[in-house]
């Protein structure tokens, strides 16, 4: 990718899954790397997967504070930030009936209120350096129901309406996109589902199989890349063509 070499790159999330497979595709593409995720054992595992990185950082995106204090240190480490992969989240297969308002927040506090957390302290700094680009990892959840998600459905529907906003109000100062994956098999992902659930997760998808975490991360890559310079405020979705026909994609 074009403009890539050298930029000074953000991932939250960044220790497992999608945000691991982006934060080694960033590196491979010549960018100087930090990655923020709250789990230890993520953190001390992708330290011996990616010497590379320029900061592995500690910090809960719920947690305002901690949040900032970490993208101070990101800002110190690689001398600034370009490109925010705005990609830390959870979930918790459930009823609709059973969530609880302790989970609910939960979900709400890391998907939501998170990524609003570190976008708007990025956006702070990319205002005033002159120039960025902010990629919110958002979900084909946000946009069609999913039962067991109610909680995960809301909030990836937000990211994709705050990522609007944020395209319109930042212009054309810092370009803000999100990404909708549809399943892709994470360690997240994998943890929730049995072998049965995903063969027929698989059986639905036109394509025949869940997404990679590496095709999700050159899809991050080409749209923080000078190629896509005039790409802004829009979600693109990489699904398999699962959401396309509706029913009709079913086998």
């Amino acid at each position: 990718m074009r403009g890539l070499r050298g930029r000074k790159v953000l991932v939250t999330g960044g220790a497992s899954g999608i945000g691991a497979a982006t934060a080694t595709r960033f590196l491979e593409e010549g960018a100087l790397v930090c990655v923020l995720d709250r789990s230890a054992e993520a953190r001390q595992r992708i330290g011996k997967e990616l010497p590379g990185l320029s900061g592995i950082l500690d910090a809960d995106v719920a947690d305002r504070d901690t949040v900032e204090a970490a993208f101070a240190e990101a800002v110190q480490q690689m001398d600034g930030v370009d490109v925010l992969i705005n990609n830390a989240g959870i979930s918790i297969r459930h009823a609709f009936l059973d969530i609880t308002p302790e989970e609910w927040n939960d979900v709400l506090a890391v998907n939501l209120s998170g990524v609003f957390h570190v976008a708007q302290t990025a956006a702070r700094h990319m205002m005033k350096q002159g120039g960025g680009v902010i990629l919110n990892t958002a979900s084909t959840s946000g946009t069609i129901g999913y039962p067991h998600y109610a909680d995960y459905n809301a909030t990836k529907g937000g990211v994709i309406a705050l990522t609007k906003a944020m395209a319109l109000e930042l212009a054309p100062t810092v370009r803000v996109n999100a990404i909708s994956p549809g399943y892709c098999l994470t360690p997240m992902q994998r943890a929730e589902y049995t072998d049965e659930m995903l063969q027929r997760v698989n059986d639905k998808i036109p394509l025949g199989r869940h997404a990679k975490p590496e095709e999700i991360a050159a899809l991050f890559a080409f749209l923080a890349s000078a190629d896509a310079a005039f790409a802004s405020g829009h979600v693109y979705v990489m699904d398999g063509a699962e959401t396309t026909g509706g029913l009709a994609s079913q086998r």
